[in-house]
C-alpha cells in the first residue's frame, strides 16, 4: 500500500466475549452474531458472523447462562460513518421441541479504546392479534425477523410491536490506530458522545410489524 492511501485508513480492533445470557424464564440457550457496519468498513481479520454453543441456567440464584464466547475481529476504515454494531439474537427450544428466537438486540462497538462491558437489553416481535398469537404458539412459528440485521437500523422500527425479555451481557477489549492521525479526536469513556449503551435498542410498543418484512 502506498504511504499515502496508508495515511487515509485507521484501525478499529476488537476483541472480547459473550460472557452471560438472562433469561430466567428458559433454558438451553445459544446465541448467533454478527457485525452490521457501514459501506467504508472492512474486516480485515477475524469472524463477521459466528454461533455459540448450548448452555443451561446455572443452579444458583442469578439462573444464568454461562457462555463465555470468544469474539475477535479487525476492521479497517476511511470514515468513522457507519461504526460496527454487534447484533445478537439468542435462540431456545419451545416445549414442542421447535427452535424459536428468544430475544434480538444490538449495540455500537466502543469507540474509546480499552475494556468495556455492555449489558443489552433483548426483545422480541409480537403478534399483531391474540389470534395471531395463539397460532403462532400451537404451529411453533413465533414471529421473528427475516434478517436480524434489521435491528441495528433505524428504518422501520416504529411500526414494530416488541417485547421486553431478558438481557447479554458483553465485554469488549478495543484499540484504534490512525484515528488521530485523520483528525478523529477520540472523546473520554465519560462522554454521551461516546457511550453507546444497550439502551440504544430500546423495547417498546408500535402498530404493526408486518411492514419490516417479519416472518410468521
Amino acid at each position: 500500500m502506498a504511504g499515502g492511501a496508508a495515511s487515509s485508513v485507521f484501525m478499529l480492533k476488537l476483541s472480547g466475549q459473550i460472557e452471560t445470557a438472562e433469561f430466567p424464564e428458559f433454558d438451553d440457550l445459544w446465541c448467533k452474531y454478527c457485525f452490521v457496519y457501514g459501506q467504508d468498513w472492512v474486516i480485515t481479520s477475524g469472524l463477521e458472523e459466528g454461533i455459540t454453543q448450548s448452555t443451561k441456567k446455572s443452579r444458583d440464584d442469578r439462573q444464568i447462562n454461562v457462555l463465555n464466547f470468544p469474539v475477535d475481529v479487525s476492521f479497517k476504515s476511511t470514515n468513522p460513518f457507519g461504526w460496527p454494531q454487534l447484533v445478537i439474537h439468542a435462540f431456545g427450544i419451545d416445549v414442542f421441541g421447535n427452535d424459536v428466537v428468544r430475544g434480538y438486540g444490538a449495540v455500537h462497538v466502543p469507540c474509546v479504546p480499552g475494556k468495556h462491558k455492555r449489558r443489552i437489553a433483548m426483545f422480541v416481535p409480537e403478534s399483531t392479534s391474540k389470534l395471531q398469537k395463539f397460532s403462532a404458539w400451537i404451529m411453533g412459528r413465533r414471529p421473528e425477523f427475516v434478517d436480524p440485521r434489521v435491528v441495528a437500523q433505524g428504518e422501520g422500527r416504529e411500526v414494530t410491536r416488541v417485547r421486553s425479555q431478558g438481557y447479554i451481557t458483553i465485554s469488549f477489549n478495543v484499540v484504534t490506530k490512525d484515528m488521530k492521525k485523520l483528525g478523529y479526536e477520540v472523546m473520554s469513556s465519560e462522554s454521551s458522545a461516546a457511550q453507546f449503551t444497550d439502551t440504544s435498542i430500546a423495547t417498546g410498543d408500535a402498530a404493526r410489524a408486518e411492514k419490516l418484512g417479519m416472518t410468521q
